[in-house]
């Protein structure tokens, strides 16, 4: 398989790199034992935190597409739909493949399918109602199918309300109504919502369309600002991956040391903590988007990792972690044989999401470039 490196952007692969490791950290938590402590603690909020890099990561470069489509004079719906069709040739064909995997092994493993299947292939399955267990990573791709159709389906719709307002003031006043409306969805449901407690949160908030869409559009804005002020973005680069990261650090390191959780902080979880790691992450993109290159070694490692991110997600924990646990369970086995099985893990995860990226993922993906789809989207 041929990697063109010139073509792609090392700190930015880096960020998709780190998301997935996060990830697939977090969900080892699995296979050890049962036991709540500083590093658990840690665990558990690496896989949101992840997810949370891969939405700020996705709106920054969706948002920079979007952008210099709506500032052209010749921006019309067929553009908006042209994206949707890039968009989703990238996302749908993995997702629906995994989606259906799951279906056979929940009826081969005699376990019950959701109420209402039907809602995952419209990816309603945790827009406005509790996260259901099944497919459980499918909840970030709900967010993310919804947020690439609002922003573009609004800022051509007020195109008709004839502002005199020009497309890339728009552009940004669009971008941050739609944070502030869904901050504000996550404020209603602070004052609608009583229970307490992280399994709540994380199957009533965190993973729930209506109170998420603001995750993806930090990174449109971060785009916005790239484009209009390049020699700021640039020489700030420094001093805002510092600020960045040490909120980014700070808050998530004094969470577990300092015992914030929720039960004590309701207002801090529901309301800021989401959205000040999703601000942090983007601090950092002006210094990581600026990273071309590194070490050869080090840059194909993460290359690597970062091109097959997308396979990983979707497989390495409802498929195969659950194949493993299903078969090999990992109750009751030596430090050592834990160590094994984390490792067989993740030597599987990487083999079967190589596999998949090779040989579905990416030639379904290129099918977007055939002469006959980009003739029939991209020319008026």
């Amino acid at each position: 398989m041929k990697i063109n490196y010139d073509k792609r952007i090392f700190g930015l692969d880096i960020m998709r790199a780190i998301a997935i490791t996060l990830v697939v950290l977090s969900h080892s938590l699995w296979i050890l034992p049962r036991t709540k402590n500083v590093i658990t603690d840690g665990l558990s909020l690496a896989g949101v935190l992840g997810v949370e890099i891969f939405f700020v990561l996705s709106g920054f470069l969706i948002g920079r597409i979007i952008y210099n489509i709506y500032v052209r004079d010749d921006f019309s719906f067929k553009k908006v739909g042209y994206f949707w069709i890039r968009r989703w040739f990238r996302t749908l064909p993995n997702y629906y493949l995994i989606l259906c995997f799951n279906v056979i092994l929940a009826l081969l493993m005699g376990t019950n399918l959701p109420e209402n299947l039907w809602h995952y292939f419209l990816f309603l399955q945790s827009f406005a109602w509790e996260m259901p267990t099944f497919f459980g990573e499918s909840w970030s791709l709900s967010i993310e199918e919804f947020a690439y159709i609002i922003g573009p389906f609004l800022l051509y719709v007020v195109l008709f309300l004839n502002l005199k307002i020009d497309r890339s003031n728009l552009f940004a006043i669009i971008t941050l109504l739609i944070v502030a409306v869904f901050l504000l969805t996550k404020i209603f449901y602070y004052y609608s919502n009583q229970e307490g407690g992280m399994v709540f949160w994380n199957v009533n908030l965190k993973a729930i369309t209506i109170y998420r869409i603001d995750a993806i559009y930090y990174g449109v804005f971060a785009a916005y600002i790239s484009i209009i002020r390049p020699i700021g973005w640039k020489k700030s680069r420094l001093i805002s991956c510092i600020i960045g990261s040490v909120i980014f650090i700070g808050i998530n390191v004094l969470i577990p040391t300092k015992q914030i959780f929720i039960e004590s902080y309701p207002f801090f979880w529901n309301v800021l903590y989401l959205p000040l790691n999703s601000i942090a992450i983007a601090f950092c993109l002006p210094l990581l988007a600026s990273i071309k290159s590194g070490p050869k070694m080090v840059v194909r490692s993460v290359t690597f990792i970062s091109l097959i991110s997308y396979s990983i997600y979707l497989l390495h924990y409802s498929v195969v972690l659950k194949l493993m646990k299903y078969f090999f369970s990992s109750d009751n086995v030596s430090p050592l044989g834990l160590s094994i099985y984390v490792l067989v893990y993740l030597v599987l995860t990487c083999v079967i999401s190589f596999m998949v990226y090779r040989f579905y993922e990416k030639p379904l993906t290129d099918l977007r470039d055939l002469p006959w789809i980009r003739d029939r989207y991209s020319k008026d």
